[in-house]
């Protein structure tokens, strides 16, 4: 869970907020695409979505992996979710309203078009928050397409964005669509936990962690804290794990702990060079073990 972010002139689910945040400004990325790498194509009932969240000072994009069930087209089912759906976790949140129309496809040079109506922009956010958001319709689009398996994860894939069929919509009055964009690997979280989910129940042992970090090179540092009924946690365990793969490459951390039934928050924090906490890239999560 994360500090809960405010929109200028909106939150999460469209109420009113009198409270502005500026956000911090980016390039959108057009083509080529940068080097965020793309989701590995997995045989699940799960489809990953990508919400905003904040670190701290810093403003990022935080992917869940949500249910679904049929056969319907998985880009157009993860756009829906991140639209129309509120995220597991509390603290993340998204700025886009649920459209009355919304189509995807996918053509063979790795390019998905989305068409959506113009009643999904109904936020008013300042530039920072818009690049956020069509960065974080780009890289849901993106995401289900290679875990599905409808596109090589090895390859370029970039997204077009349409608005009732046509071209230089203005998104949130602040993001000009229409070209091919690509993933903007600064906007990703540094680090952030797969497993276990938000407010997940896991059975009473050992019990299996892991996340994902940007930079292999770094170590993170995680913390299990056990609520004690009445509001407060108290630190339980503690440790230090590292990422696999190349440094300052993205990797997976796992860990484990045997833990008592009780309810938890799992926070974890990447190290600096020095061995320093950095405490923009942390990321928590509240369970509970029966």
């Amino acid at each position: 869970m994360l500090a809960v972010l405010l929109l200028t002139g909106c939150i999460a689910n469209g109420a009113p907020n009198q409270t502005a945040v500026s956000t911090p400004a980016v390039t959108v990325q057009e083509a080529p695409a940068s080097n965020a790498p793309l989701e590995t194509t997995q045989a699940s009932t799960k489809i990953p979505v990508y919400w905003i969240g904040r670190s701290k000072e810093d403003v990022y994009l935080y992917r869940e992996f949500r249910d679904i069930s049929g056969d319907g087209n998985p880009v157009t089912t993860a756009l829906r979710i991140m639209m129309a759906e509120k995220p597991l976790d509390h603290d993340f949140f998204t700025p886009w309203q649920e459209p009355g129309n919304l189509a995807t496809s996918i053509s063979g040079k790795n390019v998905i078009t989305v068409d959506i109506s113009r009643d999904a922009f109904n936020s008013n956010l300042d530039a920072g928050m818009a690049q956020r958001a069509v960065q974080q319709l780009v890289y849901t689009a993106t995401a289900a397409a290679s875990s599905s398996g409808l596109i090589n994860s090895g390859q370029q894939i970039q997204v077009v964005i349409l608005v009732d069929g046509h071209t230089d919509y203005m998104a949130f009055g602040q993001v000009r669509l229409g070209q091919p964009m690509a993933r903007d690997a600064s906007l990703v979280a540094p680090l952030w936990i797969i497993d276990p989910q938000e407010d997940v129940s896991l059975p009473a042992g050992a019990v299996k962690f892991n996340g994902r970090s940007t930079d292999s090179s770094k170590a993170v540092s995680w913390q299990i804290l056990r609520d004690n009924g009445s509001g407060e946690k108290t630190s339980l365990l503690n440790g230090q794990t590292k990422a696999t793969g190349e440094p300052g490459q993205l990797g997976v951390f796992t860990f484990s702990a045997t833990l008592k039934a009780g309810k938890y928050e799992l926070r974890v924090t990447q190290l600096d060079e020095s061995g320093d906490t950095n405490q923009t890239n942390i990321d928590t999560r509240l369970f509970s073990v029966r």
